[in-house]
């Protein structure tokens, strides 16, 4: 009976999570002065091949996945679908709060207003990032990357974890670059995460839903 009231618990949180996860990337873009590290990766490398940015954020979500396969150093089916099923409905969920923060005005409001609209985008992902890696249900690959980067190699370090799973979508920033001599969705909101992202998630883990516990299975 626990052990099924807990499950339940963890799958309200996650489904809330995806929800707050993809509202705030959509906002981060919407305000055009800077997106999440791998939503403005995505951004980038969407105007660079040309294809739809839902789309793109699915083609990343699945390269993601082998890549955490590789890391964990064997085959896990349970992580590998839990991956791919995150992936399908979160890519297009961005794409949908992107368009619909840009038809509610978010674009118009004053420099100050989106600063903050802003830094609220990274804070509310941020928090969804940590209630989903708590839940441990469904994660997007691209935060499983980090989850199994801080628990295997990085002695827990939430911060360390972030910043190590930046590498891949900073190289597909500077080769977006390299290909169309420009960057979008890269600028304040970017840098923000950069720095505090980790940092940001590692304070949800202890004020946000603080009842939610880790599981981790890495």
């Amino acid at each position: 009976m626990a052990k099924m009231q807990d499950f339940r618990q963890r799958l309200d949180f996650l489904v809330l999570s995806i929800f707050m996860n993809a509202a705030g990337n959509g906002l981060t873009i919407a305000t055009h002065l800077g997106s999440a590290v791998w939503t403005g990766s995505s951004v980038n490398l969407s105007n660079w091949i040309h294809i739809p940015l839902g789309t793109t954020l699915f083609i990343y979500g699945i390269v993601i996945t082998l890549v955490n396969q590789l890391l964990l150093g064997h085959f896990d089916r349970r992580r590998f679908v839990s991956n791919l099923l995150y992936t399908i409905p979160f890519s297009y969920m961005v794409s949908f709060f992107a368009n619909l923060w840009s038809w509610l005005g978010v674009p118009q409001v004053s420099l100050i207003g989106r600063l903050v609209l802003d830094t609220l985008g990274i804070l509310i992902l941020s928090a969804a990032v940590s209630i989903y890696q708590r839940s441990n249900l469904l994660m997007h690959p691209n935060d499983d990357l980090s989850y199994i980067l801080r628990f295997k190699f990085l002695k827990g370090s939430a911060i360390l974890g972030q910043w190590v799973s930046y590498v891949p979508p900073l190289l597909i920033m500077v080769l977006s670059f390299i290909a169309t001599g420009k960057l979008t969705a890269i600028g304040y909101g970017t840098l923000l995460a950069l720095t505090a992202q980790g940092a940001l998630m590692k304070w949800s883990d202890v004020h946000v839903f603080p009842r939610l516990k880790h599981h981790v299975d890495v």
